[in-house]
């Protein structure tokens, strides 16, 4: 009784001090069914309400879950000091599952659950609950709130969420190494009794594995599980509520452990020997076999390094690892030949790349085995002596010298004999023939060295018992020169001398060219020719270089007396038979200053000595073109200055009227009509010559026949005049000028040059001279010229 009472002040004081909120669960409890006075405040408000005098009298604060009674299970009752039992009181019941999980006696305040309740569906309910008149529907009490939890039974089994479980551990683990922690849920209370007390143990995996039963963590349970024995294990856990006691719920889940791999195995060859066949034949870098090695382990534990053991045969052949199937692939390094070896034999060494140290202990990780390497006879093509054949001939060689020979045998045993052919691609190749049995190469045409220094072909050299075998080989053939031109001299072979030159004063330097192959040593000497060495103007000094110096012998040379100089120079070579050749040099004659500049020259010399360029010279020309139109231009118009023009009109044309605006003929170079009415009568009758044509100095002037009037001529034109005249729309000509000649019947004069007094030879050109030395040339050219012998010689 003292108990109840302390619990109902309990609550009395949490409820009235506001410290239970609506949601918060109420601790499990019994209220005493007697009245208390206390003060009930409402969620959520600030202010207190009237201390009342009431009771609530609360007989369960809680309801199981999964009820399976016939009759509503009874929850509590509702109570107020306010009801003296005369039926004035309603009590009213609101919140979570009013009504349709918990139901209130309105009269009595008695609550029940009419469903069965799952606590792991809902937990609690919060309802409010309410007193109020009947009559005046006010409320008696103020309206409170209050919980209801569902208390749990153990109706749910443990889970495994997480399940089924996937796990590895290393191979060769230790007994204890950890493996996996697995974890079982269940929705049972935790906080009442053992409903969610979870225990866990294995009940398939032993004894390979074991488990924690408080905190699911599995381990190894034996040492050295081997993956290559067993590598996958299949564990079953089961975890089992209520402490693990009899009448506890169980759930079970699936754990796979798979145990990976280390390096724990060396690899091993399944036998001791391996034998290969490789035919002859067979290309450098080819695989010709493969051997493997076999490593229990995975991975890159498994993977495996082959080395050939240095003995016979260990130069020849090379081996790689093929990274997809770890086998030994074996190649060739140089090529094989049956008839020189026809076995090898040599160790073979595989190794893991890999090494744990934990199992050096074991023994070394590696294996050896032998392969011997049988060569097999292949029928194969002649091989010739040599890789390249380099010849060389004469180009003056007769056609059908010959000038080598190739070699092909048959290497095979049962050797065959070999026949040659040319291999013919080209026009050149017919220069030469081989014959097909011995091999020996003769000339077929005669051979130039200046149009082909070096001929390329191929020779084929096959088997005449099986054509279809066959090898080629190059030649090389160079053809030598035999010296059959003699040297020339090199440009330039014009140069220029100064009037003031002095004797020793070399004015050019030559070289010579040679169209044959000089050999190496090659040396061109230089002289002046026998007949020209009498009395020389200029010798020839050799400089030992292959070059040679003009040098003059007087001291000055006149254009006046002599322009061109000609000088043989005499070229030897030095090859064998030595050829010779005789060059003519122009020397040319100009005028220079004191330093040596060539100031006044013919066009020729003027370019020749001072080594201008192509620009300079086209601009030199250009200037002296400018010049001579410009004195030509001033030339012309001092003649046009004594001549008047006569304009006839374009205009004024009348019928067989011809008018001339050029010098010729005259009215003689028609013939549409007689024209002789038009003539001048005096003109015709003094019978004087026509001034329009210069005649021959040595003939007499000829007497022109009279030319009869024509009469049609007179009357046509006298028609057209007396029309004109009475006609208001013609022009106002007056008159109509005819010219029969040229001369004194025309104002202007004579309009033609040809009997002009003044002619080029009669201008004066002295002016030029006072103009300055740069038209000292142009004085030259058009004053009188110095006549010179060109056949002259030194």
């Amino acid at each position: 009784m003292l108990t109840r009472n302390c619990l109902s002040l309990l609550l009395w004081v949490l409820f009235d001090g506001g410290l239970l909120t609506p949601l918060q669960p109420q601790p499990q409890q019994t209220l005493a069914t007697e009245p208390t006075e206390n003060v009930l405040h409402l969620p959520g408000r600030r202010s207190h309400f009237q201390r009342v005098k009431r009771g609530w009298v609360w007989n369960q604060f809680f309801v199981l879950e999964e009820y399976m009674g016939s009759e509503p299970q009874y929850v509590g009752k509702l109570h107020s000091d306010l009801d003296k039992g005369e039926g004035t009181v309603k009590y009213t019941l609101s919140g979570d599952g009013a009504g349709t999980v918990f139901t209130i006696d309105e009269t009595t305040g008695d609550i029940h659950a009419i469903r069965s309740l799952d606590r792991e569906e809902k937990p609690f309910y919060t309802l409010r609950a309410q007193a109020v008149d009947i009559e005046t529907r006010k409320p008696l009490e103020p309206e409170s709130e209050f919980i209801i939890k569902v208390q749990d039974i153990n109706d749910n089994e443990p889970k495994f969420l997480d399940g089924p479980y996937v796990a590895s551990v290393p191979e060769m683990s230790p007994v204890g190494a950890y493996v996996l922690q697995v974890k079982a849920t269940d929705a049972d209370d935790p906080t009442y009794g053992n409903s969610a007390r979870v225990v866990y143990s294995i009940l398939q995996g032993q004894p390979y594995f074991s488990i924690d039963p408080k905190t699911g963590v599995i381990r190894t349970a034996l040492p050295n599980m081997d993956r290559e024995v067993k590598e996958q294990y299949q564990v079953l856990i089961q975890a089992k509520d209520m402490g693990g006691q009899l009448g506890g719920l169980a759930g079970t889940t699936i754990v796979n452990i798979t145990l990976t791999d280390v390096n724990d195995n060396p690899p091993r060859f399944p036998k001791s020997i391996f034998h290969l066949k490789v035919p002859e034949s067979s290309p450098i870098g080819s695989a010709i076999g493969r051997i493997r090695a076999v490593d229990p382990d995975f991975g890159q534990n498994a993977e495996i390094e082959y080395n050939i053991v240095p003995g016979d045969g260990g130069n020849l052949f090379d081996i790689v690892t093929d990274e997809d199937t770890q086998e030994g692939v074996i190649k060739l390094k140089k090529p094989l030949d049956f008839e020189t070896k026809k076995a090898y034999t040599f160790k073979v060494e595989a190794s893991n790349l890999h090494i744990d140290h934990r199992f050096h202990s074991a023994g070394p990780f590696k294996d050896t085995a032998t392969v011997k390497i049988s060569v097999l006879d292949i029928d194969e093509p002649p091989v010739f002596s040599k890789p390249l054949y380099t010849m060389e001939v004469y180009e003056d060689t007769p056609v059908g010298t010959i000038i080598g020979a190739v070699t092909a045998q048959d290497l095979d045993v049962g050797s065959s004999a070999v026949r040659y052919f040319i291999d013919w691609k080209n026009d050149g190749d017919s220069y030469f023939t081989i014959d097909g049995t011995e091999g020996t190469i003769a000339t077929n045409e005669l051979l130039d060295r200046e149009s082909t220094a070096q001929y390329n072909f191929s020779i084929i050299a096959s088997k005449v018992s099986n054509p279809l075998l066959s090898s080629k080989v190059n030649i090389l053939i160079n053809v030598l020169d035999v010296n059959e031109f003699p040297p020339e001299i090199s440009v330039p072979y014009e140069t220029a001398v100064c009037e003031n030159a002095k004797p020793g004063q070399i004015i050019q330097i030559v070289s010579a060219a040679d169209r044959d192959l000089s050999p190496a040593g090659q040396q061109f000497s230089f002289r002046l020719s026998p007949e020209a060495a009498v009395k020389p103007n200029f010798t020839v000094r050799d400089f030992r270089n292959n070059t040679a110096g003009i040098e003059t012998r007087r001291n000055g040379y006149s254009r006046r007396q002599q322009e061109l100089y000609f000088l043989p120079v005499v070229i030897e070579d030095s090859s064998y038979p030595v050829q010779s050749s005789t060059n003519t040099m122009t020397i040319r004659v100009c005028r220079c200053d004191s330093d040596g500049t060539i100031l006044s020259c013919n066009v020729e010399a003027i370019f020749l000595p001072v080594g201008l360029s192509t620009g300079a010279l086209i601009a030199i020309l250009l200037c002296i073109v400018i010049l001579l139109a410009i004195v030509v231009l001033y030339v012309a118009l001092r003649r046009q200055k004594k001549k008047d023009t006569l304009m006839t009109s374009k205009e004024d044309i009348r019928d067989n009227v011809i008018h001339y605006d050029d010098e010729g003929g005259g009215e003689e170079d028609t013939q549409a009509f007689d024209i002789g009415a038009l003539r001048n009568p005096k003109v015709i009758e003094e019978n004087k010559l026509r001034r329009d044509i210069k005649p021959d100095s040595l003939c007499l002037p000829r007497q022109r026949p009279p030319v009869e009037d024509n009469t049609d001529i007179r009357d046509f034109i006298n028609q057209r005049l007396q029309e004109n005249d009475v006609d208001p729309t013609a022009p106002p000509y007056d008159s109509l000028a005819t010219y029969a000649y040229e001369g004194n019947g025309s104002v202007a004069d004579s309009l033609s040059s040809i009997d002009s007094l003044t002619t080029e030879a009669d201008q004066d050109y002295d002016y030029l001279a006072d103009w300055g030395p740069r038209f000292k040339v142009l004085a030259d050219m058009f004053g009188e010229e110095e006549s010179y012998n060109p056949d002259k010689v030194t």
